[in-house]
């Protein structure tokens, strides 16, 4: 059931509150990373930034709209697995809101960021100051989450040419194709 529909069967899928969460991650991860340690002050300000758009976004995920909530989209290990067998053969559905393997990007990249901004905070305290085992966790998951990154970009983009739509577009409008469409 789509929360809206448009006269040319496109619907609402996307609410402003996760296409803002989403957009403000994007650009938050992307400041951390290029200020990195040489612009340390502006590297801890949008890391502090980026857990709490995360965990905004956490918490959206359970009292959010249909297409935002976790229910929605996380799958089980049988479903994810099927529609894994179905895409390597060419046959997956489409899905109005996110597939079965896109709903555990979601929660991978979560947890991921998660990781790295209580790693990068817990860096910052006297308590757990220069302690290898902090810096090493903060650097190796940043790194996985830069791999989770490339691979959910990776994802937008067959996924789009797949199914002939403009994923990228659907996260700014919040719009897509109805399904059957």
């Amino acid at each position: 059931m789509p929360v809206s529909r448009g006269s040319r069967g496109i619907v609402r899928v996307w609410d402003p509150l996760q296409r803002v969460l989403h957009w403000a991650l994007v650009v938050s991860v992307c400041v951390c990373w290029w200020a990195g340690e040489a612009r340390l002050s502006l590297h801890i300000l949008t890391g502090y930034a980026a857990l709490a758009i995360a965990a905004t976004r956490g918490a959206w995920g359970f009292v959010g709209s249909r297409h935002a909530r976790f229910t929605a989209f996380v799958r089980g290990l049988g479903p994810v697995l099927a529609y894994a067998r179905d895409m390597l053969r060419g046959r997956e559905p489409r899905y109005l809101g996110h597939n079965p393997l896109g709903g555990w990007m979601v929660l991978a990249l979560l947890a991921c960021l998660m990781v790295v901004c209580v790693s990068g905070i817990l860096y910052t305290t006297d308590r757990f100051w220069g302690l290898a085992w902090v810096e090493r966790l903060h650097r190796i998951s940043a790194w996985t989450l830069v791999g989770l990154v490339a691979t959910h970009l990776s994802g937008v983009a067959v996924m789009s040419w797949r199914h002939r739509e403009n994923l990228v577009g659907a996260m700014v409008d919040g719009r897509k194709r109805a399904l059957g469409e």
